[in-house]
């Protein structure tokens, strides 16, 4: 099965309250004949997007291919967080790569939030972006490994954008019985990622790149020059960016060995009106400590916004609302005769330690995906590195590439029946409290 269409209809939005909340503009024409470019970028989410832009701006001949709409994946569908750092925590990162290493990757990370914010101001997006992300923890030992690693990011890095909060004070922010504390960074936000994704689109044409949707790439003729081929025509170009994430499929199967797509889950509430006090008291993100995270925020209308719950399979489930309403419930046990109006899913792509997969397929085949639930400022950024790399500044995209992405265990027949095993056993461990 196709995951491009496995849940979703061609070139067709889903219906969530992203997709209902900006105009989208007409479909731009697919591919049709032959073009020639400096380089071809293939898939139209914040990584294709963001390299199309930089490399347009550069000067260069861009053509983008999407096999639906511009932002059509978990660009346009996620919880719309910007976090710090990387995906992986700078503890973590110490004994992966050095002290050096991660030091470079957490300035990475800081330079990741500053490209969106930059973007956002330079290009007047209209993506409702507000400063503040909170962490939580369900557990006194949770909230105590959250406070240990603010004082640690302000120890050996300097950053002092992250605020410790007891029960009481994270009480005043999100007064959810299932809290005990956590931490409050004033440094990340959150986005409306449809818009910040069309708004990317947007900017990338007008800086010269051509983006041609509902066109599928079936097969890419690797030499000097790279031959893109769709349905309906093809690109010969220098160089190739694959920004294709969780819908890579057979493009690249060095990369798709070492990234696996999994589907998330998010609803959207009736409006809450004052209620929404009773949610957040301030306007901030929030994501938890489960291993199986659940994360939300208040949209613009006062809607809860609310992410949890995974899948391993090619099929989202028959009722999303139904899987989603089950860790709200926890969360927020007074919502539960609130109304869900919307209730959508996406797929994304993870990899076996939570870092980025930055690679190299082909000679003059440059590929960034597996951003592990950390893609709106990591992507973006990636997109970056990778323009920069075509036009020979390698060493922002040699440094994320230096760290290693193994492949999963199973190949394609075994790795979704095992990571659905393990995921299952983490999420035991959450609701039992081990």
């Amino acid at each position: 099965m196709d995951l491009l269409y496995a849940n979703d209809r061609q070139g067709t939005y889903p219906e969530s309250w992203y997709a209902a909340t900006v105009s989208p503009g007409p479909v731009r024409p697919a591919l049709s004949g032959k073009l020639r470019a400096d380089v071809c970028v293939i898939g139209g989410g914040y990584t294709g997007l963001s390299a199309a832009l930089h490399l347009a701006e550069a000067g260069l001949s861009v053509v983008l291919l999407e096999a639906h709409r511009a932002g059509f994946g978990a660009s346009g569908r996620n919880g719309g967080q910007l976090g710090s750092g990387q995906r992986i925590d700078q503890t973590k990162l110490e004994k992966m790569a050095g002290p050096k290493t991660a030091r470079k990757l957490w300035n990475m990370g800081e330079e990741a939030k500053e490209l969106v914010r930059g973007l956002i101001a330079r290009h007047k997006i209209d993506c409702h972006y507000k400063p503040g992300v909170a962490w939580a923890g369900s557990r006194v030992s949770e909230v105590e490994e959250l406070h240990d690693y603010a004082d640690f990011l302000h120890d050996r890095y300097g950053y002092s954008d992250c605020q410790p909060m007891d029960a009481d004070a994270f009480a005043r922010i999100c007064p959810s019985p299932d809290y005990r504390g956590g931490i409050l960074d004033v440094g990340a936000g959150h986005l409306h990622p449809l818009a910040f994704a069309l708004g990317l689109a947007s900017a990338a044409e007008t800086a010269g790149a051509v983006i041609c949707e509902n066109a599928r790439v079936t097969e890419i003729k690797h030499g000097t020059p790279v031959r893109v081929t769709t349905d309906g025509g093809e690109v010969t170009a220098d160089h190739v960016i694959l920004g294709c994430n969780g819908y890579l499929s057979g493009l690249a199967p060095s990369v798709t060995a070492r990234v696996m797509p999994i589907n998330n889950f998010i609803i959207a509430t009736e409006p809450l009106g004052d209620a929404a006090d009773q949610v957040l008291a301030q306007d901030v993100a929030v994501a938890d400590s489960r291993f199986v995270v659940n994360y939300f925020r208040l949209s613009h209308d006062k809607r809860l916004l609310f992410g949890g719950g995974e899948t391993y399979g090619y099929r989202f489930p028959a009722d999303i609302a139904r899987v989603v309403r089950k860790p709200m419930d926890v969360v927020f046990p007074h919502l539960r005769d609130v109304r869900v109006d919307y209730a959508w899913g996406g797929t994304l792509g993870i990899t076996m330690n939570r870092f980025p997969c930055l690679t190299r397929p082909a000679p003059n085949v440059l590929s960034g995906s597996g951003y592990s639930g950390h893609g709106v400022g990591t992507a973006t950024h990636a997109g970056m590195l990778m323009a920069q790399a075509v036009q020979g500044q390698t060493e922002g995209f040699d440094t994320m590439q230096s760290i290693p992405s193994p492949a999963f265990p199973g190949g394609g027949a075994l790795r979704s029946p095992l990571l659905a095993l393990a995921m299952t056993w983490y999420a035991l461990r959450d609701r039992i409290g081990v």
